[in-house]
């Protein structure tokens, strides 16, 4: 019986362990699929840019981002490996502990089997009902015979249904041996797409480096229009701050010239009841005071705008209520574009890894993305300006109380200055190069107030 005991508790630990295995495989196969997705994604966007008769940066940028997808796909893969093997050697203790279980029982049945058979060849039911000494003593055995035949069916009908069990959980060993197979192979052929990734890669940075003096020239160009569009955002947000100071400004002597009105209307009340009382012979008890007081005569009136710093915008109380609400968001804000993407160009100074000359200063982050893709809000917000800007086609500046989200190389607007607009909500269609390969690529950018912030924080990428 011990042993018994011992074996299903041993069997009820290997069950919960196989439970535990298999959710960690489904959440490792499906951060594979999504791998899978990203790399077939990057696949496009290169096979789009095999268009354009020279390679290009933004190829480079692409294949460095694919041969990463593809490192981190092989360790998913490795991990998978590694939870199934554990996966299948908890099968194959669970299926030894059955099988000893399951011996156990058939020994069990078999001895009651044969004992059975031992009475039944010393004397018939009946004849074990009848030599009974009593009534009593005939009931009971009627009554015994009836529960060991019920028991010894029971216990057949166990034994079958726990072989089914074993036969299940042999099935479930075979199919696990089979998809670790599938996954080594399946490892295998990544391993060499990612050696023929690379020497592309290799073949890419030795066609730029035979053209250094042109791609430099490009980045540099590349580096003016950048400039021109950061002066361009610096002179809306330093406009729409000179603007909200001012309207702060004449809300505040609006407030000041009330409260001095006021303040004169009260002291001339109080002079003329003054001036009325001493003119009176014969004052009259019943009759009412003129004279108005001090507190009842001043005017509450709040500032319409108010800013957070010295010098920064002067928000309203709805403003300062969506400033509130957009930073409670960080970290958890949506893709500022619609379909597949890509991150190709990072926030702040970047320096290439192959190409040690290429260095570049990025405002906000550059995400390439299919053709046809719309840029979208982030955040609920005002649009404060529509304007275009040499490389970057046109912009729109989305104003989330002193935050504000730029989304720059668009081809058709949607919206325009002053129009509310919602999470998400589509704002243009992003500009697709043809020179390029059909490129598509939004660059954003986050502000608050006039400083920069780093998209890649504030964005659930």
């Amino acid at each position: 019986m011990r042993i018994l005991l011992s074996i299903l508790f041993s069997l009820s630990v290997f069950t919960a362990l196989f439970s535990q295995g298999n959710s960690k495989l489904n959440d490792l196969e499906k951060k594979r699929k999504a791998a899978l997705e990203q790399i077939a994604s990057i696949n496009k966007m290169l096979n789009a840019n095999q268009k354009d008769a020279s390679y290009t940066l933004n190829r480079l940028k692409l294949l460095g981002n694919q041969i990463t997808s593809r490192k981190k796909l092989i360790t998913l893969l490795n991990d998978e490996l590694d939870e199934m093997e554990l996966q299948i050697n908890s099968l194959e203790k669970e299926i030894n502990l059955l099988e000893a279980q399951l011996d156990l029982k058939r020994e069990e049945y078999g001895k009651s089997v044969q004992l059975m058979f031992m009475k039944r060849s010393s004397y018939d039911k009946l004849m074990f009902i009848f030599s009974s000494n009593s009534l009593s003593q005939a009931y009971r055995r009627t009554r015994y015979l009836k529960e060991y035949a019920l028991w010894s069916r029971m216990k057949g009908e166990e034994i079958m249904i726990q072989q089914a069990e074993l036969n299940k959980k042999k099935q479930d060993l075979e199919k696990s041996k089979s998809d670790k197979q599938n996954l080594l192979s399946m490892r295998e052929q990544e391993r060499k797409k990612l050696v023929s990734e690379e020497d592309k890669q290799k073949g890419v940075v030795k066609s730029l480096g035979s053209k250094r003096k042109q791609l430099q020239s490009s980045l540099s160009k590349q580096k003016k229009q950048a400039k021109v569009l950061d002066q361009q955002i610096q002179r809306i947000i330093q406009e729409e701050i000179r603007r909200a100071q001012e309207e702060a400004r004449k809300a505040q002597e609006e407030e000041d010239r009330k409260q001095r009105l006021a303040d004169e209307d009260a002291r001339r009340r109080a002079n003329e009841a003054k001036a009325a009382t001493k003119s009176s012979t014969k004052p009259t008890a019943n009759k009412p005071s003129t004279v108005a007081p001090k507190e009842q005569s001043r005017v509450s009136v709040s500032r319409v705008r108010k800013s957070e710093t010295k010098g920064g915008y002067a928000m309203t109380k709805e403003e300062k209520s969506l400033s509130d609400d957009f930073s409670k968001n960080r970290g958890i804000l949506p893709i500022p574009l619609t379909g597949r993407f890509m991150i190709v160009g990072h926030f702040g100074q970047q320096q290439h890894e192959d190409l040690k000359y290429v260095v570049t200063n990025n405002n906000g982050v550059d995400i390439q993305g299919e053709v046809g893709a719309d840029a979208r809000a982030i955040f609920g917000g005002v649009v404060s300006k529509v304007f275009a800007v040499p490389g970057y086609n046109s912009s729109v500046i989305v104003r989330h109380g002193n935050y504000l989200s730029v989304y720059s190389n668009l081809s058709r607007v949607y919206v325009g200055a002053g129009d509310r607009v919602s999470t998400k909500q589509a704002l243009g269609k992003i500009y697709s190069d043809s020179d390029q390969g059909n490129q598509t690529i939004l660059h954003f950018q986050i502000w608050k107030e006039t400083t920069k912030q780093n998209p890649e924080i504030w964005i659930n990428f």
